[in-house]
């Protein structure tokens, strides 16, 4: 076995899961500026955490001014310390005559499923994170309102317009508004094929997203789920009787993602004599949030009559 064996798969690790994150609705929203710092390194309490400024100044604009001199005003703005979530794998055994010469093709077949399980974990929990907790005027949190199809109402045109006109009422730019359908939602719109079916099916990897009232539309499977009473569910919760999964709306401007580090943990055969085995797993750190409590939105189904 190659001497440099862990290095290796560690840098090979690191630059798959760069790119593995295929989220096409998280294209172009940048990783929060700031470093990543690492506290309790080693330690069951260690945590990767930035600090995010925060700041809502916005100076006054004059037009077509003639009082001088024009009137100062202080630039004021605050911080938030964010701590990354943390991703562990669970430990995998490899035996001395599966590694030997650490090839890459050796190392992607033994850590592919690593990278896989921690890609589907952290977006699942960065789709959460942008969906609002309960309906407000800044977060709304609207329900679906056409026919009934599988217990539920389905998603409908009227559903999009009317989320566009919350966001509207919120103050919410036109431009850089995304929406990310759960599967229901996207099925109910390819359904509609007269309006909406040669946009999604056309909808290619590598085109523009299809906009349609006003939103980027995108699609996701492992989305939040909401209560009948509209409540968003913790990550991860079971589904009951009456909760639905729901698309999530936001802007991009107030999101934000960082990226933390990435950790191999190894134990070498030779330290198992017994079973000649390697054992390694992986940490990462990640995180995708919503800057402010607005400017996100939701559509959830609503359960049939």
């Amino acid at each position: 076995m190659a001497g440099n064996f862990p290095e290796i798969w560690l840098k090979r690790v690191i630059r798959m899961m760069e790119q593995a994150l295929k989220a096409p609705w998280l294209d172009g929203i940048g990783e929060v500026e700031g470093d990543v710092i690492e506290l309790g390194a080693g330690t069951e309490t260690e945590k990767n955490i930035i600090h995010v400024p925060l700041s809502t100044f916005e100076p006054e604009v004059l037009v077509n001014n003639t009082t001088y001199p024009i009137d100062a005003v202080e630039y004021t703005d605050d911080n938030a310390t964010l701590q990354l979530n943390k991703f562990q794998t669970e430990v995998t055994t490899l035996n001395d005559d599966q590694v030997m010469g650490a090839s890459y093709n050796k190392i992607d077949e033994a850590t592919k499923s690593h990278i896989r399980a921690i890609t589907k974990k952290k977006l699942g929990m960065a789709i959460h994170a942008m969906a609002p907790a309960s309906h407000t005027a800044a977060t709304p949190v609207l329900r679906t309102t056409g026919e009934a199809f599988g217990g539920r109402k389905m998603l409908i045109y009227e559903d999009l317009v009317a989320l566009k006109d919350a966001f509207d009422k919120a103050g919410i730019d036109v431009e850089g508004r995304r929406l990310v359908l759960c599967t229901d939602h996207w099925n109910d719109l390819l359904k509609d094929r007269k309006n909406f079916g040669d946009q999604l099916v056309n909808y290619k990897k590598g085109d523009l997203a299809p906009n349609i009232a006003g939103f980027d539309i995108y699609q996701y499977i492992n989305m939040p789920l909401y209560t009948s009473a509209g409540a968003k569910k913790a990550f991860g919760a079971a589904p009951a009787a009456g909760d639905y999964a729901a698309s999530v709306a936001y802007h991009e401007s107030n999101v934000g993602k960082k990226t933390g580090k990435t950790k191999q943990y190894f134990l070498a055969a030779a330290l198992n004599p017994r079973n000649q085995s390697n054992e390694l797993n992986y940490r990462h750190y990640f995180i995708v949030m919503p800057f402010e409590n607005k400017a996100i939105g939701a559509i959830a189904s609503d359960a049939a009559a």
